[in-house]
Formats: C-alpha cells, sequence, structure tokens
C-alpha cells in the first residue's frame, strides 16, 4: 500500500514496486491480430505513397479486411498501431498528439472505428526519451500517457526500449503498467523489457516480468527472411530451460510478428513458421499486405487447427526435443487430458538444404506419449487422420526442406474405466523434467 507521510505540509507516496502488479485480466490466450511494423515499417509519405503509409485509412482499411475476410472468425481480433504515427512534440499540456496529416480524425476516432467492426485496438510507445523512430518517448510523461491511452479507448500497449537505460526498466515498465491499471481501462501490456537488458548484457528479472507484463520481447526483431526466422527458433530453442518456464495464461514470450505472406518466406517456410509459433504458444501478430496477401499464405494464417493449438487453454509453451543433422523435433502439451496424460502438438521441421524431403521415422512413445489408451493423430496442414494410435507405433513423416509437419496427438480416455476424463486427481505436471525426455537412438533418418 501507498504509505503517506505528512512533512512541512507536502504528502509524498512512496509506490513501492510491489502495488505495481499487472492487474488486468486479459491475454489468458497469445494474443492475435495485425500489426503494421514490419510490413510498413515508418513510411510516412502519404503524398507519394498514399495508400501505404502510416495513416487511419492504412489501419482502416486493414481492420476492414481482417473482418470481411475471415481473419477475426478465426481469433484475430487486435489492429495495433506501432511506431510513427506521433507528431513531433507534444502539446502544451504534455499530451501526445497524432500526427495531423496521417491521422486527421485521431486516436480515439480510428478506436472507435476498430471497435464498430468488433476488434479492438493497440497503439505504441517507449520508455525513453524518443521512440525509436524518433517521435516523443515516454520518459516524464508515464502518467499522462496513460491517462491518454485510457481516454482513447485503447485496448493494447506495446512499450518499446529506445533511447533508455536498461537499467531503469526494472522500475519503469512496473510504474507504467500500474498507471495503466489506474485509468480503470483493461489493457494488453506489452513490454520490451528483457530483451533491452539482455543487449545490455544484464540478467532480466523474468520473476517480476511475468508479474507486470501480458507479454515481452526476448530476442531481436523480426526480419523477412528465413534467416530470421531460424534465428528467432534457434533462440527460443537453445535459451528454453530459461524462458518456457515463464509462460502462461496472461504472461507469454513474444518471438514477434508472423511474416507469413511477404517477400521473404517460401510457401514451406511460412508453414514453418506457423507451427512453430503455435508449438512456442506465441502471439499471432501478422504484419502483412491484407489486401494483396496470396490464398495459400491466407490459408496458413486462417488454419483453425493451428490456432487452437496455439490458443490452448492450458498455456504450456512448447520445447525443441530433438535436433540432428538439420532435423528438429518440438513438442508442445495441450488439452485434453485424461489421468495423467496430456495431448500433444508435435513439429517435425526440416532445415536440412540438400533439396530432397526427408524422412523422419519415431515411435510416440520416444516423443513422450505414453499413455496406455493411445492417441488419436491428425496432420494439421494435411488434414490426414492416422486413426487412434498406441504409444508403441511407429509413425513416418516425410518433411519437405525448410517445411515442417505438425500433428495433434489426442490423448483417448479408456472408457472402461470409472475415471472422469477430465481427471482432477492428476499428478501435477512439470514440462522440465516429465514429459520432454527422447531417447535420440529411436530416431531414424535415410
Amino acid at each position: 500500500m501507498c504509505q503517506l507521510w505528512l512533512l512541512l505540509g507536502a504528502v509524498i507516496c512512496f509506490l513501492p514496486v510491489s502495488v505495481y502488479l499487472l492487474e488486468n485480466g486479459l491475454a489468458r490466450t497469445p494474443p492475435m491480430g495485425w500489426l503494421a511494423w514490419e510490413r510498413f515499417r515508418c513510411n510516412t509519405d502519404c503524398k507519394n505513397d498514399p495508400d501505404n503509409c502510416i495513416s487511419e485509412q492504412l489501419f482502416r482499411t486493414m481492420t476492414d479486411l481482417v473482418v470481411s475476410q475471415g481473419y477475426a472468425a478465426v481469433g484475430y481480433q487486435y489492429i495495433n498501431v506501432d511506431d510513427c504515427w506521433l507528431e513531433k512534440e507534444r502539446n502544451i499540456h504534455g499530451q501526445l498528439v497524432p500526427d495531423r496529416q496521417r491521422f486527421p480524425s485521431g486516436m480515439k476516432s480510428l478506436a472507435d472505428y476498430v471497435h464498430a467492426k468488433g476488434l479492438k485496438f493497440g497503439i505504441y510507445q517507449d520508455f525513453g526519451n524518443y521512440t525509436c523512430a524518433g517521435y516523443p518517448g515516454i520518459l516524464g510523461y508515464l502518467q499522462v500517457d496513460a491517462e491518454t491511452f485510457g481516454s482513447w479507448d485503447v485496448d493494447y500497449v506495446k512499450l518499446d526500449g529506445c533511447y533508455a537505460h536498461p537499467s531503469e526498466m526494472d522500475r519503469g515498465y512496473p510504474e507504467f503498467g500500474y498507471y495503466l491499471n489506474q485509468t480503470g481501462k483493461a489493457m494488453v501490456y506489452s513490454c520490451s523489457w528483457p530483451v533491452y537488458q539482455i543487449y545490455a548484457g544484464m540478467q532480466p528479472n523474468y520473476t517480476a516480468i511475468i508479474q507486470h507484463c501480458n507479454l515481452w520481447r526476448n530476442f531481436d526483431d523480426i526480419q523477412d527472411s528465413w534467416d530470421s526466422v531460424q534465428s528467432i527458433m534457434d533462440y527460443y530453442g537453445n535459451n528454453q530451460d530459461t524462458v518456457v518456464p515463464n509462460s502462461g495464461p496472461g504472461h507469454w514470450n513474444d518471438p514477434d510478428m508472423l511474416i507469413i505472406g511477404n517477400f521473404g518466406l517460401s510457401y514451406e517456410q511460412s508453414k514453418t513458421q506457423m507451427a512453430i509459433w503455435a508449438i512456442l504458444a506465441a502471439p499471432l501478430l501478422m504484419s502483412v499486405d491484407l489486401r494483396t496477401i496470396r490464398p495459400e499464405y491466407k490459408a496458413i494464417l486462417q488454419n483453425k487447427k493451428i490456432i487452437a493449438v496455439d490458443q490452448d487453454p492450458l498455456g504450456i509453451q512448447g520445447r525443441r526435443i530433438y535436433k540432428h543433422k538439420g532435423i528438429e523435433i518440438w513438442s508442445r502439451p495441450i488439452t485434453p487430458l485424461y489421468q495423467n496424460y496430456f495431448s500433444y502438438a508435435i513439429a517435425f521441421v526440416n532445415r536440412r538444404t540438400d533439396g530432397t524431403p526427408s524422412d523422419v521415422a519415431v515411435t510416440l512413445k520416444e516423443l513422450g506419449l505414453v499413455s496406455p489408451t493411445g492417441y488419436r493423430v491428425e496432420d494439421l496442414y494435411e488434414d490426414v487422420d492416422y486413426g487412434v494410435l498406441t504409444p508403441q507405433t511407429k509413425i513416418k513423416v516425410k518433411v519437405n526442406p525448410s517445411g515442417v509437419v505438425i500433428l495433434r496427438a489426442d490423448v483417448q480416455p479408456d472408457f472402461n474405466r470409472r475415471v472422469p476424463y477430465y481427471s482432477t486427481q492428476r499428478t501435477p505436471y512439470n514440462p522440465l523434467n516429465q514429459v520432454f525426455k527422447v531417447r535420440s537412438n529411436g530416431f531414424s533418418f535415410p
């Protein structure tokens, strides 16, 4: 609680970090939506490029398409503005001002437009003197900006970390979250807190981060390339013992945007990004021109079965359980559950460059799927139903170069036993020492 001290007629309010705990009840599953940055960057040239500049017209257009093209129907709900929406100076009251030429109607009007379409509205700021693109930052104005966002009916705030000292973030990010809470308007809070500290050689305090942020960035910005996607996969695979335990309902690791449908990924690589992001329980924030996206890429983004994996209510982030000679296997525990056993999503990734598909053969038991009642297995891209398989069954998948095969294995109930399908007496799940144990000598490759 805030302790009040009267001294020389002044009231001094000490606000320890502990009172800043996030209290919005949001993001119980990873947020899904559309974000401008990777595709449209900081294009402010509305005179010469009016269709692609950062403007209220761009965001209204994308809002319309998210609804009319079926994205909202499968779960995408946020329309998020990123950097470069501001005037270069605050107004005389110290408040942020949207660029008057590119956002002539103002942010409250844009938020109202998004809400009228049944979607939610997100905005960007920076915990520094400036945003990354050089617009006014939040330092010195934390309460003012939180109140401004509340008055604009914002649903989601991304707080970047350019032009800020990483050592101040342990105090500053919680403080801004506190002011967001104080507005009375529940807003998803996306933080760049840990990534800037990692860049500075600091060890992020994830215990604090998960108490104050709904999601956070751990690693580099994604670029429009397969190399970038692979580097992010490597980061999460190589550091999973550190990052996986921090993820769960209300607080998520964020590997950055989906770049599916842009220029840098092939069809196979796009399928891989979508599958791995689902295994990682990642926010699904598309950054693509929805006006020109090709149907096959749209189908990847709207794959309901893979979205269901990403949005699984258990919120357990998956892990890389095998890596050898360019073949990787990633696994995520999901619902439904039966007794002590989870269902799973399993992704087989081929990162070889030899130009031919690779066969991977493994038993369910070697993947950690050991329920004696078996699992119903299906391919989530090809809609192949393998039926109910036992743990001893060996499955064989053919994985294209830079591609993926993602399977869902739903544990089956044993109707001959008098145990509820969703047992409340199951053993507590510990992903670090229980199910992610795979014998590498059980896998076979050509």
